[in-house]
């Protein structure tokens, strides 16, 4: 700050120090005179410019350093009082350029709210006729053509369900209902979601669950597992899907394994990144990169780790570890 003033009082500075040169100089020409006592009162001049400087310094420098602060916390109530009028002028300017500011995030909160309302509303307007749409496709005697459809439909469907889920994602921890969560109907009910899909191409699913029951809220961890199982079918062809329940270190464990291309080295780290799709995706362009993503998201508040292992050509491994009950007393309102 002290560097900053005196590059803000330069002129000023230069001024004076010139006025006192200029009259050491004349003192020096005019020999009538007398040059010692001009040197005194240069000398007290420059005593007293200095001191003035000092004192000056802490009073016009109170109230920048509080805008310093101001802009870290954004609260007026930080600021210190304008001490001059070009300081008002400051305080008024940056006073009327919040309020603004306020009026228009509040407006563009209160927009962004609205079309978020108006969105989960369309999404569950289209859902009745999907549903509508899927006991057409059902009842269709060319099975061939009903595969196909019902392939595009469930993939309309994911979609849907992606948005549904990412518009709620925000405001997840008002809607967390922690309990006691049986695995078995929850992978039963998404792969038999899947059962047309699975078919089509060729695949089954093996089941083990030696650990039955999580701690968990049952609606988003089905979608984590809609996610991780459409994955697995996604990039599967003619093979099993084996899924196994164990514990581990006092944590209940959930693995979902396929034999499908598998993940590169490379993309491997990645997968979990908004947008990321690896070079399976953008071959065949239907990947849309927040299926992983959103999963992250959502496990993060279930704390729910996951992980992911795979070796190229063989397959890919997705890893959940379940929290145990004392986890989740960090969890406001569990």
């Amino acid at each position: 700050m002290i560097r900053k003033y005196i590059t803000e009082k330069r002129s000023w500075l230069l001024l004076l120090a010139v006025l006192q040169l200029s009259t050491i100089f004349i003192a020096y020409v005019d020999s009538a005179i007398p040059l010692l006592p001009v040197l005194y009162i240069v000398m007290l001049n420059v005593l007293l410019c200095l001191l003035f400087v000092f004192l000056r310094y802490f009073k016009e420098t109170r109230y920048y350093k509080s805008l310093e602060v101001w802009e870290q916390a954004g609260d007026f109530h930080t600021l210190s009082g304008p001490g001059s009028p070009l300081e008002r002028i400051v305080q008024e300017a940056l006073s009327s350029q919040a309020q603004r500011f306020k009026r228009e995030s509040s407006m563009n909160i209160r927009l962004l709210e609205s079309e978020k309302d108006e969105l989960l509303a369309w999404i569950h307007e289209v859902k009745t006729p999907l549903t509508a749409m899927q006991l057409m496709i059902e009842r269709l005697p060319d099975e061939t053509l009903q595969r196909q459809l019902m392939y595009e439909w469930l993939r309309i469907h994911h979609l849907l369900d992606q948005q549904l889920h990412q518009k709620r994602i925000p405001f997840m921890r008002n809607d967390l209902f922690i309990e006691t969560v049986s695995l078995e109907p929850l992978l039963h009910n998404e792969i038999r979601a899947l059962k047309s899909w699975c078919i089509s191409k060729g695949i089954g699913f093996d089941v083990e669950l030696t650990a039955g029951e999580v701690l968990s809220d049952g609606k988003w961890l089905a979608f984590i597992l809609r996610q991780l199982l459409t994955n697995a079918v996604k990039y599967s062809e003619a093979s099993d899907i084996l899924i196994r329940s164990g514990e581990a270190g006092g944590h209940v464990t959930l693995t979902i394994e396929d034999s499908g291309q598998g993940i590169t080295p490379r993309d491997l780290p990645r997968i979990f990144d908004k947008g990321f799709t690896a070079s399976r995706g953008r071959q065949d362009g239907a990947a849309t990169g927040m299926g992983l993503y959103l999963t992250r998201q959502v496990a993060e508040p279930l704390q729910i780790g996951i992980e992911a292992e795979s070796v190229p050509g063989q397959g890919s491994v997705f890893t959940l570890t379940f929290p145990r009950e004392n986890d989740f007393q960090q969890i406001t309102g569990v």
